[in-house]
């Protein structure tokens, strides 16, 4: 009933005992308020942070360092409704926002895509129509142009350039609808994009060409609740389920010459096939060299029960939270 949003300092980088435990405790720097479960949340910039809420509104909150408090800054009050955005009840729930400042754009359960600037009042672009189901998540391809996913296995790229109100390209997993719920491109190769859905399995989709994914990779055994590639090694990426599971993808080279950097865990090597590609430079994602189609995967937590709801990662960082009411910090990733 009662929803916060907080800042948490995670201890002092700097500090690593011999055996690379850290002695900075985190602590909790400041707390505010939150209207509504919180669906989605991004940094704008380093003070202000862009939240999404199940009732369909939209907030800004400042992150006022000198003093360590957390004030709403701006708010877009039901940017996502089912009835009218004036009457008392039928907010629907905003799933997804991203920034690239000063423009946010947010996706909801009423299949609606708002672009919002920071520094405005109202919506720059509302398409109300953009989909019949529900918008599970998005991001940006490039800075014109957005991917989102949706409830019935569809990915769509918006080019927020053209007034039409129509998708740019449309994708779909083929035969079952299954939903898709999180996304991440590439961030060197922007035609390469990772999505996983309700039947936990990753999908690796090239947009230059077809309209299928490239690969279907066997992941989690419940719903796949996000995906991320390492933004500055995309050669690594990352995926959380309500299985309990959160699962490192490693395709970088020479894959078995490398120590197992993870004490904990299971390993498994798996050979991957994926569909011929006549390229110059190929993405180890994309590859159809045999000897290049192996991958390493490490289940990162693998006793863990709980749904994992959310990760990030920042170099050496992952950062999750759980339905055990707790967030972790795996400051080792490549240790």
């Amino acid at each position: 009933q009662d929803n916060r949003i907080s800042i948490w300092s995670a201890g002092d980088l700097g500090n690593a005992g011999l055996n690379g435990e850290y002695h900075g405790e985190p602590h909790l720097l400041c707390d505010i308020q939150h209207n509504g479960d919180v669906m989605d949340m991004q940094f704008l910039d380093q003070e202000r942070i862009v939240v999404a809420s199940s009732t369909g509104t939209v907030t800004i909150f400042r992150h006022h360092q000198n003093n360590q408090t957390l004030s709403a800054d701006h708010q877009w009050a039901k940017a996502h409704y089912h009835v009218g955005q004036d009457t008392s009840c039928g907010g629907a729930a905003c799933t997804g926002v991203v920034c690239n400042n000063p423009e946010i754009v947010t996706v909801g359960e009423d299949g609606r895509i708002n672009l919002f600037r920071a520094d405005q009042k109202d919506a720059v672009r509302t398409i109300d129509n953009a989909d019949s189901s529900t918008l599970h998540a998005v991001t940006f391809l490039r800075t014109t142009e957005i991917l989102t996913v949706n409830s019935i296995g569809q990915l769509k790229i918006w080019d927020l350039r053209q007034q039409r109100n129509e998708p740019s390209q449309i994708f779909s997993l083929a035969g079952d609808r299954v939903p898709l719920h999180c996304v991440d491109r590439h961030p060197n190769q922007q035609h390469i994009v990772a999505t996983g859905g309700q039947d936990g399995m990753l999908s690796i989709w090239d947009i230059r060409q077809g309209t299928m994914p490239v690969s279907l990779l066997n992941a989690h055994e419940a719903e796949m609740w996000e995906v991320h590639f390492h933004p500055s090694d995309p050669d690594h990426l990352f995926t959380c389920s309500e299985d309990g599971s959160l699962w490192h993808w490693d395709t970088s080279t020479n894959v078995s010459e490398k120590p197992s950097f993870l004490h904990q865990g299971g390993r498994s090597t798996a050979y991957l096939s994926h569909s011929t590609m006549n390229q110059s430079v190929v993405s180890a994602w994309l590859s159809n060299d045999p000897t290049k189609d192996r991958m390493e995967i490490t289940n990162l937590i693998p006793n863990q029960t709980l749904s994992v709801n959310s990760l990030d990662v920042l170099g050496p960082c992952l950062v999750y939270g759980t339905d055990a009411e707790a967030i972790y910090v795996n400051r080792q990733l490549f240790a």
